[in-house]
C-alpha cells in the first residue's frame, strides 16, 4: 500500500496513460461512479489506496508460499536423497542374503560345518567348536534383520517422498495462482489510472499529500511517538540510537533508495517493502521472516514511544506492508509497484504497530550515533506507478 502521492505523480501517471491504449485524453471528463456521476477526489483515492492494498496483500501471500515451497522443495530434496541411501542398502542387504543362501545350499557355510560336527564322533569336539553356532547364527540374523530394516526403511522413505513431492507441486500450484492473482490487481490499478484526466491525478496527489501531512501532524502531537524532556509531545524517539546491528540494518535500506519496487523482490537490484527488511537484517547477521505478516507475527512488538532506528513498522490491519525507522519520525520503504525505494513520513500509512528484530541488543550511544546521510531526492519520487508487466 502506497505512501505520499508526491509531485512528480503528474508525469508518471501521464507516461501510465500514454502507455494503455484505452487512456483517457488529457482533461476528459472525470470518471463515473456506479451510477454514472462523476466521482470526487476522496472517493478515487479511496479507491485507489484499495487497489494498491489489495495488491501488496495479494503479494504478501505469494511471498510466504514461495517461502513455503522453498522450504518444501528442500525437504524432498533430503527425502529422495534418503530414500536412494535406502534402496542401495536394501541392494546389498539382498545380495548378503543371497550369499548365505547360496551357502546353505551348497552346504559350505559355517552352520552347515556345525551340523557335520555335530554328526560326528567325537562330540566334546563338536561342543568345542560352538563358537561357530554363535558366530553363523548372529551373522544369518544381522543379515535377516538388515534385510527387515532396509526393506521397512525404503518403503517408509518411498512415501514420504510421494508425500513430499505431491505437497511441492501443491504450493507451486497455489504460488501461480496468487502470481495471476497479483498481475489482475495490479492491472486493476493500471486500468484506474488510464480512466483518471491529468486534472483528476493531480488533485489525487494534493489529496493523499494533504492526508499525510494531516496524519503526521495528529501522531507527532498525540505524543505516541515519545514526548520531550519538558513533557511535551514531540519527536521523542528522534533522540535514540539503534543497536549495533541496527545500525546496520539502517544504512543497509538506505544505500537502497532509489531502486525500484518489485514485487516478490529481495534485492540487491530492487525489492518489495519485506524483501527490503529482510535484506536490510540479514545483512547485518539478523534473521527475520520473509513477510510483513511473517514479522508482526514472529518478531517482539514494540511501542512508538520506543522506537529506536532499524525497528520495523507496520501497516494495515492485516500487516501486509512494513517499513523501517530512521527516526524523526520518518521511515524507509518501497512503497508501491510503480515507485522506488524512498523516505516517507511514519503516518504515510495507517499504522499497525512495530517490531524489533534483535530485543535483547543495547543501543549505540546516542551522542556519538550519527545517522546515514539521506542521499539527494531521498523524500521525493513517484508512488502512483504500477506496472504488471514486472511481476513475476
Amino acid at each position: 500500500m502506497p505512501g505520499r502521492v508526491l509531485r512528480s505523480v503528474c508525469t508518471a501517471a501521464l507516461a501510465v496513460l500514454a502507455a494503455v491504449p484505452c487512456a483517457a485524453p488529457a482533461g476528459a471528463e472525470p470518471a463515473p461512479g456506479g451510477d454514472g456521476a462523476p466521482r470526487g477526489v476522496a472517493e478515487l483515492l479511496t479507491d485507489l489506496r484499495k487497489l494498491y492494498q489489495q495488491a501488496e496483500e495479494a503479494t504478501e501471500a505469494y511471498n510466504a508460499t514461495e517461502v513455503k515451497l522453498t522450504a518444501q522443495q528442500a525437504a524432498a530434496k533430503k527425502v529422495g536423497a534418503g530414500l536412494t541411501g535406502a534402496r542401495e542398502a536394501l541392494v546389498r542387504s539382498r545380495a548378503e542374503a543371497g550369499r548365505l543362501a547360496r551357502q546353505q545350499y551348497q552346504g559350505t557355510s559355517e552352520l552347515s560345518s556345525y551340523v557335520q560336527l555335530l554328526l560326528s564322533d567325537d562330540p566334546q569336539h563338536a561342543l568345542d567348536q560352538k563358537h561357530l553356532m554363535d558366530r553363523a547364527q548372529s551373522d544369518r540374523l544381522s543379515t535377516v534383520a538388515r534385510l527387515t530394516n532396509s526393506e521397512r526403511r525404503a518403503d517408509a522413505l518411498a512415501a514420504q517422498s510421494r508425500k513430499a513431492l505431491a505437497e511441492q507441486k501443491a504450493l507451486a500450484a497455489k504460488q501461480r495462482k496468487q502470481r495471476d492473482t497479483v498481475r489482475t490487481k495490479l492491472t486493476d490499478v493500471e486500468k484506474m489510472l488510464a480512466s483518471l484526466s491529468t486534472e483528476q491525478i493531480a488533485a489525487v496527489a494534493e489529496r493523499e499529500d494533504a492526508d499525510t501531512d494531516k496524519a503526521q501532524d495528529k501522531l507527532i502531537t498525540s505524543g505516541a511517538l515519545g514526548r520531550a524532556a519538558d513533557g511535551t509531545a514531540g519527536l521523542g524517539g528522534s533522540v535514540r540510537a539503534p543497536s549495533a546491528e541496527g545500525g546496520e540494518a539502517l544504512a543497509y535500506a538506505v544505500e537502497q533508495i532509489g531502486k525500484p519496487y518489485l514485487w516478490g523482490a529481495e534485492g540487491p537490484d530492487s525489492y518489495d517493502c519485506s524483501g527490503l527488511t529482510s535484506r536490510a537484517w540479514a545483512r547485518a547477521g539478523v534473521s527475520v521472516p520473509r513477510t510483513s505478516q511473517e514479522q508482526w507475527a514472529e518478531l517482539p512488538r514494540v511501542e512508538l514511544s520506543e522506537l529506536r532506528p532499524g525497528d520495523l513498522v507496520v501497516y494495515f490491519p492485516k500487516a501486509t506492508h512494513v517499513a523501517m525507522y530512521i527516526g524523526d519520525g520518518k521511515v524507509v520503504h518501497a512503497p508501491r509497484p510503480g515507485a522506488y525505494v524512498k523516505v516517507s513520513p511514519i503516518a504515510s500509512n495507517p499504522l499497525l504497530g512495530a517490531v524489533r528484530p534483535d530485543p535483547d541488543a543495547g543501543p549505540l550511544d546516542a551522542e556519538s550515533y550519527v545517522p546515514p546521510v539521506l542521499p539527494p531526492g531521498a523524500t521525493e519520487g513517484d508512488d502512483t506507478g504500477n506496472s504488471s508487466q514486472t511481476a513475476p
